[in-house]
């Protein structure tokens, strides 16, 4: 985690402590929890990975089993393959694991693209393109790390074409393949919009305005009640009943933060066991 927040690691050997600084390209996979994905909660949610360092992956893809008849028979069919080989077939064009790497290593170590005029103003037109996208509906839709990993993504693409120069289509190429990982991503459940901070902070636009509903609705509770003390199942139950949609499901999690932010203003007081506190009017 040390490494990729703050790409530098620390090491401790003979008494001596010391700080290095280190970049390194990361590939990662997480599977869900009780390893099934759950679509109407968020990625963050899903794998329960900190926002800070879920945020630090400039594209994020999301592989899900859904049943598809075409893309099952590739799969199959390659599945297969690597089991049954035909007799006397030749395979052409086809590039050994040391060439590959060969190239690679090639490439990283002598091939530093500089981003050209035309590239500059592609990536500046692309990020506020980008921003674009949440004014209306009041969401971020991308931040200025997202206009960092554009960068780094249009340099390792003419990286790959060995390339001395940075173009416009190497941004291109880089736009799109941020926008195919914003869409499955960073698309909050709730609404099907856009919102860059699900994947920053955890919490989307439309899940922090409710929470703010929950405070709103959880004061007035507190204020019709004639006892001075009540529990969270009470309040969950006054919830529900003052729900229009009665199939909106309630998420504790937002209640108790509801419960923390009344409790910062002086409304109320918690006490008693912090997973089922008492609620004491003030």
């Amino acid at each position: 985690q040390q490494l990729h927040q703050q790409q530098t690691i620390s090491v401790a050997k003979a008494g001596i402590i010391c700080t290095l600084n280190c970049r390194t390209s990361i590939l990662a996979a997480a599977n869900p929890i009780n390893s099934s994905y759950n679509p109407s909660l968020s990625v963050v949610k899903n794998i329960q990975l900190p926002p800070t360092l879920l945020s630090r992956f400039d594209l994020i893809y999301l592989v899900l089993d859904r049943v598809n008849e075409r893309s099952d028979r590739r799969l199959a069919q390659h599945l297969v393959s690597l089991f049954y080989e035909k007799q006397n077939e030749s395979v052409e064009n086809v590039l050994s694991g040391k060439d590959l790497t060969d190239y690679i290593t090639y490439a990283r170590t002598h091939v530093n693209p500089n981003i050209t005029d035309e590239a500059m103003s592609e990536l500046v037109q692309s990020y506020v393109n980008m921003r674009k996208l949440g004014i209306s509906n009041k969401t971020i839709t991308a931040t200025v790390r997202q206009l960092d990993a554009l960068i780094r993504l249009s340099e390792a693409h003419a990286r790959m074409r060995l390339s001395e120069k940075v173009e416009r289509m190497d941004v291109s190429e880089a736009v799109r393949l941020m926008n195919v990982a914003t869409q499955s991503a960073a698309t909050d459940p709730l609404t099907g919009l856009i919102d860059m901070d699900l994947i920053t902070t955890g919490r989307s636009a439309q899940m922090r305005a409710l929470v703010h509903q929950y405070v709103d609705s959880i004061r007035s509770i507190i204020e019709d009640s004639r006892s001075n003390s009540l529990r969270v199942p009470e309040i969950l139950e006054e919830l529900k009943s003052r729900t229009l949609d009665k199939n909106h499901e309630i998420d504790i999690e937002d209640v108790r933060k509801a419960l923390n932010q009344l409790e910062e203003e002086g409304v109320i007081a918690l006490g008693g066991d912090p997973r089922k506190p008492t609620i004491q009017k003030l």
